[in-house]
């Protein structure tokens, strides 16, 4: 059974590493049942964001913060939260397919016997139920003792999306997901989304404006660690608020 979308926001976050600010004062909203896009050049603090979010920046030396991120309305930097449990509601996606070096069905079994979710009989139901929701299974499903690693890109990369669904999250949060994939497994990845985001709260990084434009909901535009200007994806694109937004959506910079 999956959880209920989540709500997702920040209200108000910096975030610093050493004597950086890599975001400023960010208030944001990510609305559950859709896909928000986060875009800006390089260096604005995307990525910093979406790792504050299930708080992987924990383990980066120097690294503070102020402010809340709310899910659910309960802040997840508040002392009794646990890390561990956070990131199996909170799960990720990185820019470079990651699978373990085992077999597609231990890569997605993983989580769930780590977290004791299910086992025996049930564990294959989850394996199985993950990889049908990353639209993997009828490539795989005479595979699942094979390597992970033998797959191609875009299959490893749908496999990482499995390994993190089967852990029932509430948010996914993808970094870049297409950047290192051909455009065919990346039009795969986007369709994906489009088909997981009534079933999980999705916010995923990307430089590339032309796949926020086609696969995203709503777009948070960031600059320099603020927040220029958030708004549902066609207007931002066809009519943006700010000039500076206007200057980066038309390649003036960036």
């Amino acid at each position: 059974m999956m959880p209920p979308l989540a709500a997702l926001s920040l209200r108000h976050f910096s975030a610093w590493f050493g004597n950086v600010r890599a975001l400023n004062d960010v208030s944001v909203n990510f609305a559950p049942g859709q896909v928000t896009a986060v875009v800006g050049p390089s260096g604005c603090g995307k990525t910093t964001l979406l790792r504050a979010t299930n708080r992987l920046n924990d383990v980066v030396p120097d690294f503070r913060h102020a402010g809340e991120i709310l899910l659910d309305s309960a802040n997840v930097y508040a002392n009794h939260v646990d890390s561990s449990a956070l990131r199996q509601r909170v799960g990720m996606v990185f820019q470079r397919p990651n699978p373990f070096p085992r077999s597609v069905y231990e890569n997605v079994a993983y989580g769930p016997k780590l977290n004791a979710l299910v086992s025996g009989s049930a564990l294959d139901a989850t394996v199985e139920s993950a990889l049908r929701r990353a639209a993997l299974w009828d490539e795989v499903k005479d595979r699942l003792r094979e390597p992970a690693l033998a797959l191609s890109g875009g299959q490893q990369q749908r496999l990482c999306i499995a390994r993190a669904l089967a852990n029932n999250p509430e948010v996914l949060l993808l970094d870049e997901p297409g950047s290192a994939l051909d455009p065919g497994a990346t039009q795969r990845i986007e369709e994906l989304l489009y088909e997981l985001r009534q079933q999980v709260t999705i916010v995923i990084v990307t430089h590339n404006l032309q796949q926020a434009a086609r696969a995203s909901d709503h777009t948070v535009f960031l600059y320099q660690g603020s927040v220029v200007e958030m708004n549902n994806t066609r207007d931002l694109f066809t009519s943006p608020r700010e000039p500076q937004t206007e200057a980066f959506i038309t390649g003036r910079f960036g």
